[in-house]
């Protein structure tokens, strides 16, 4: 049961609605290289605009510093939304200071237009969440609608300041996202595999510890798995590796065995000697390695642990890849198990929840991100989710 209000508790007809989305897209040439962010907001604002209301969007793009930055003006991405949502959009460069400039375009547009505001990181209030500037933000509209998950570990003027002045509901895309991370972590279908990579424990810990509470196997991989072969006394030549947290992957390793949380380390792997594409490899056992090799990744007897497990598994969720998938042929164990985990989530024997940046570009690489049952494309606001943190934007959503 959501704990929140939803766009079905609000009667939105000839309303202005604040709808918070994340238009932080990624640009090249000064054109938008990947839409679904976009997309995502598609059903918010069909749901809006219905009936007459006005879906009044605000969002942050890249790291202005409260200053305007013309290069990262949110017109950039006004042809796009207008394309994707099949509807003109009226953009309004507004500093934040004076809303009259807003007001009128606001008052101005017919109903059921789409308004799409200037960066709301123009203004340094937005990060230290300036009640003033939520007011001003508040008196463009009648009510506020959240549709960012990605940007609620953020408690900002429009994520966490605009909950608490108007009546508020999570967007379509957010009530999605919660409910597939509740199927994921907060009441999953059991068994639960968590599959967490990357680079560095360091910057997981949290997760991970989290994590050995709720899951029933934990796969680790990617450099960060060395770190807990190091660990557990194995040499891993010149391998990426956190050799300080030594007392950490020994901590965590031990908290699972009293969680009864089987850990699922690598247990052989795809060893180079060069850090660049192609390079000569070999592949080695994790007791063999050698001493100026670098482990790049997992080996064809760790994919298939791997699949063994996820055999037994109903429920997996998915953060950060299994070996340097960035350049071949590093990226096979990677692209083998994201294959392997669509397989089975197409015959309905398996729920997949995904998410992070690294994990997301994985699995695009492996041609399945739209095979999984869901994807995040939110990167710190799932990890912090995933870490069983608070977020801001929900939490002033819930009160």
């Amino acid at each position: 049961m959501n704990t929140f209000k939803t766009l079905d508790d609000l009667s939105m007809a000839d309303k202005l609605v604040l709808v918070r989305v994340d238009l932080n897209v990624p640009v090249a040439d000064a054109k938008v290289t990947d839409t679904l962010r976009i997309e995502r907001i598609v059903p918010t604002i069909r749901d809006i605009t219905k009936y007459g209301g006005k879906a009044i969007l605000l969002s942050h793009f890249g790291r202005p510093g409260g200053k305007i930055v013309p290069e990262l003006s949110l017109e950039i991405v006004t042809d796009d939304v207008a394309r994707i949502c099949n509807r003109d959009v009226v953009f309004v460069d507004t500093n934040w200071q004076d809303m009259n400039k807003a007001r009128q375009a606001i008052e101005q547009a017919p109903p059921g237009s789409i308004i799409l505001m200037q960066n709301t990181r123009f203004h340094p209030g937005e990060t230290t969440n300036d009640p003033e500037l939520a007011a001003r933000m508040a008196s463009l509209g009648d009510f506020f609608v959240n549709d960012a998950f990605s940007a609620a570990h953020r408690a900002h003027a429009s994520t966490e300041g605009l909950a608490h002045l108007l009546p508020s509901a999570a967007g379509r895309a957010m009530e999605k996202e919660l409910a597939a991370l509740t199927r994921g972590l907060g009441n999953p279908k059991r068994p639960v595999i968590a599959l967490v990579g990357g680079a560095k424990v360091s910057t997981k810990i949290d997760l991970l510890e989290n994590l050995l509470s709720k899951v029933d196997a934990l796969v680790i991989g990617g450099a960060m798995a060395n770190t807990f072969l190091h660990a557990a006394g194995l040499s891993i030549g010149n391998s990426l590796c956190e050799k300080d947290l030594h007392e950490v992957a020994i901590r965590i390793m031990d908290r699972a065995t009293e969680e009864q949380c089987s850990i699922i380390l690598p247990v052989d792997a795809v060893v180079a000697f060069k850090f660049e594409a192609n390079a000569k490899h070999m592949l080695y056992g994790v007791d063999a390695i050698a001493e100026t090799g670098m482990i790049l990744d997992i080996g064809p007897s760790s994919i298939e642990r791997i699949k063994g497990a996820i055999d037994d598994a109903n429920t997996i969720i998915w953060n950060g890849p299994l070996g340097a998938f960035e350049i071949e042929p590093f990226d096979r164990g990677t692209l083998e198990v994201a294959q392997y985990v669509a397989t089975r989530t197409k015959r309905g024997q398996l729920i997949s929840i995904a998410g992070g940046g690294d994990t997301v570009a994985a699995l695009s690489h492996a041609g399945v991100k739209d095979r999984f049952t869901y994807v995040s494309t939110a990167g710190g606001a799932f990890l912090e989710w995933m870490e069983g943190k608070t977020l801001p934007g929900i939490a002033a959503l819930q009160q």
